[in-house]
């Protein structure tokens, strides 16, 4: 039997798993899972789908997005832009039911007296449960906010997050995989946000060609969103799985990172000092596979996994992990036509 929908509006990562992943979809039931094992995961909580779901329920938003969608013809480029706007439009500006609204709020903190920092910077992190899946890659679908402060900012992020499972790229992306998107529904993680000094991905398998003997590990200055977004050319590392040792370093020329400025996230020149320096050293980088090497025996599959080094802490207790999900796909990547489609908008509506 499938498992019971909770009517929960809110579960804390620490009382996550997988047998959540309908509740609190892929990102959030992952960082349970990381949680559960022990391994440093920024503490945090899921707003449910249940709360989407009464969301769109009660302000009879679903039957505008089903009215929206259905009169589209699925390959028409500017017919999923203008729809896709409008709905995103419709769910920004529907206020969340105020018994939701309130235990968001009393959530929110709650997290910051946890972590003794009142208005405490949070990543609001859209967690849909058709992201991180097996057999599709929905990753990078939908949106993430980082550094958000103060229960009304939070509460704006999650509408933007909710709103962002029918981006233009989404919409497309499900049309061309078949997916309906009258069953598509979308957890909210809130989760404390690590004062990276350097961040990025790790790959329990090289990516490119497949040899599972190697971990890839590429980073950069700041938040880790430049690697994210492949805005950066970041710097490289390989390192053997059985054994540990570093078998390669590239430091690359980093022109661009994501810093805090004041209360705001900006994209910046790392100092010049930075540019063409290494941004871990060899002790955070054994550390970080270490902690990948924990996830991928636990989900026995290769992982592609984010990380984030804390300015604030001392070594070890200043390396996290702030996602992980199974590598779909290995080898160099052909372009599908999603990726086409993708493409074509860009160049039409983003000029």
């Amino acid at each position: 039997m499938p498992p019971k929908k909770t009517t929960q509006n809110i579960i804390w990562f620490k009382n996550c798993s997988s047998k959540d992943f309908p509740q609190v979809g892929g990102k959030n039931a992952n960082l349970g899972e990381m949680f559960q094992l022990g391994l440093r995961v920024p503490p945090g909580f899921a707003v449910t789908t249940n709360t989407f779901d009464t969301f769109i329920d009660r302000g009879r938003v679903r039957n505008k997005i089903v009215r929206t969608l259905s009169q589209i013809p699925p390959e028409n480029i500017h017919a999923i832009e203008g729809a896709g706007r409008q709905i995103r439009d419709i769910i920004e500006s529907t206020p969340i039911p105020k018994n939701i609204t309130k235990q968001i709020k009393e959530a929110y903190q709650k997290l910051g007296d946890l972590c003794g920092i009142p208005d405490l910077p949070v990543a609001v992190r859209s967690s849909a449960t058709s992201e991180d899946l097996k057999t599709a890659s929905f990753a990078g679908q939908h949106e993430s906010y980082l550094w958000v402060r103060g229960e009304e900012e939070v509460i704006q992020h999650i509408l933007k997050c909710w709103a962002s499972l029918f981006t233009d790229r989404a919409i497309a992306y499900r049309n061309q995989i078949g997916w309906p998107h009258d069953k598509v529904t979308i957890s909210v993680g809130v989760q404390k946000m690590v004062n990276a000094k350097c961040a990025g991905v790790m790959f329990t398998i090289d990516p490119v060609i497949g040899d599972e003997n190697k971990i890839v590990v590429e980073g950069n200055w700041g938040l880790g969103e430049s690697v994210v977004k492949g805005e950066v050319s970041p710097d490289h590392f390989v390192v053997d799985k059985q054994s540990s040792e570093i078998l390669e370093k590239s430091v690359a020329l980093k022109l661009v990172c994501y810093q805090l400025e004041g209360d705001k996230v900006v994209c910046a020149p790392p100092s010049p000092e930075k540019q063409n320096q290494l941004c871990l050293n060899d002790k955070e980088l054994v550390e970080i596979v270490r902690l990948g090497k924990i996830s991928e025996t636990h989900y026995q599959s290769a992982q592609d996994l984010e990380w984030a080094i804390d300015v604030d802490l001392p070594f070890p207790e200043n390396v996290f992990l702030v996602q992980t999900r199974p590598v779909t796909s290995t080898g160099k990547p052909k372009q599908s036509n999603t990726d086409i489609i993708i493409d074509m908008m860009s160049s039409l509506f983003r000029r």
